[in-house]
C-alpha cells in the first residue's frame, strides 16, 4: 500500500525529490555495511570499477533491499503498483576522498522512457555535508533535460564525468540522511555530491532505477526483476533472485547485465572510464 503522505507527495511534485523517508534500523543498516566489507575481503576485485554495479544479482542482502516492502511502499505511491528493479550501484566514498559527483540528471544517460521511473538512494551510512551527501536543484525536474558535457574528470565517480554547467549552488540544497533513511528522485532533477571530507566512509545503495512496467530502455538492453505488480509490456527480460553470496551463475548473469549497462552509459561516446 502507497505509504507517502499528502506533503511527502507535494515535496516530490514541486521539488523533484522527497527526504528523508525512515526505512531501515540503525542495525539494520550496519548488516549491509558488513555484507559490504565481507564481500570486499573475500572477493577483493568485486565491487571496483564496474563492479560497483548490480551487487543485487549476487547478494540475497542487497536483494532483500530492493524488495523490501517499505521502500516498495513509497515508490508505489509514485510510478504506480507495477514496479520493477531496473538496476543498482554502490556508491563508496573513501575516507579524505576527492571523490565527487557532478551536477547531472540521471535522465540524461540512462535511456528510459518515458519517465515513469524514481531513484531510489539508501544511506547506509551517515550521510551528511561533511562526507559529501548529495545536493539538489530542486524544481529542474520541470524543465527538459539539460546540455551535459563529458569531462572523464578523474575524480568524478560517474562514467563519462557528465556535468551540467554553471548549476547555481546557492539555489541547491543538502540532502542529508542518516544512516538508514531513503531519498526518492526524479528522473530529471539536476543534482550531485561533494567529496569525502570526513574520516570515515560515506555509502550509499542507490536503486538506478525502479520502473514502471510501461517503461522501456530505448538505447540498449536491461535485466528487471519483478518487484510488485505485474509486467504486461514485456518490455525487459526478466531474471531471478539470487540465493546465496557469489553464485556462480548469478556472477554471470552480472557480468553480462553490467556489460550491457556500460553500453547504455557510453553510447555515442568514443571514450571509457573506470566505470
Amino acid at each position: 500500500m502507497p505509504t507517502l503522505t499528502s506533503e511527502q507527495l507535494k515535496q516530490y511534485k514541486d521539488l523533484g525529490y522527497v527526504a528523508p523517508i525512515d526505512i531501515l534500523s540503525l542495525e539494520e543498516a550496519k548488516e549491509i555495511k558488513i555484507e559490504i566489507e565481507y564481500i570486499e575481503k573475500k572477493w577483493p576485485d568485486k565491487l571496483i570499477g564496474l563492479g560497483r554495479n548490480n551487487i543485487h544479482y549476487i547478494s540475497p542482502v542487497f536483494d532483500q533491499v530492493c524488495h523490501n516492502s517499505k521502500i516498495l511502499d513509497t515508490v508505489e505511491s509514485i510510478i504506480g503498483k507495477d514496479i520493477l528493479v531496473g538496476g543498482t550501484t554502490l556508491f563508496i566514498k573513501e575516507p579524505d576522498n576527492k571523490g565527487y559527483v557532478s551536477w547531472h540528471q540521471d535522465a540524461k544517460y540512462i535511456g528510459f522512457e518515458p519517465h515513469n521511473w524514481v531513484t531510489a538512494w539508501l544511506a547506509i551510512t551517515d550521510s551528511n555535508e561533511e562526507n559529501g551527501c548529495m545536493r539538489m536543484w530542486p524544481g529542474t525536474h520541470k524543465e527538459k533535460i539539460k546540455k551535459h558535457k563529458d569531462t572523464f574528470n578523474k575524480d568524478n565517480l560517474l562514467t563519462r564525468g557528465q556535468t551540467v554547467q554553471n548549476v547555481p549552488f546557492k539555489d541547491t540544497v543538502p540532502n542529508v540522511l542518516k544512516a538508514g533513511q531513503l531519498s526518492l528522485h526524479h528522473p530529471r532533477i539536476v543534482h550531485g555530491s561533494g567529496s569525502n571530507k570526513s574520516k570515515n566512509r560515506r555509502i550509499g545503495f542507490v536503486i538506478q532505477s525502479y520502473i514502471g512496467a510501461d517503461v522501456d530502455q530505448v538505447i540498449g538492453k536491461v535485466y528487471v526483476q519483478q518487484a510488485r505488480g505485474k509486467d504486461l509490456f514485456k518490455h525487459h527480460e526478466h531474471v531471478r533472485r539470487p540465493v546465496e553470496v557469489m553464485n556462480k551463475e548469478d556472477v554471470a548473469l552480472r557480468i553480462k547485465a553490467n556489460n550491457e549497462l556500460s553500453k547504455i552509459f557510453y553510447n555515442d561516446s568514443s571514450k571509457k572510464g573506470k566505470y
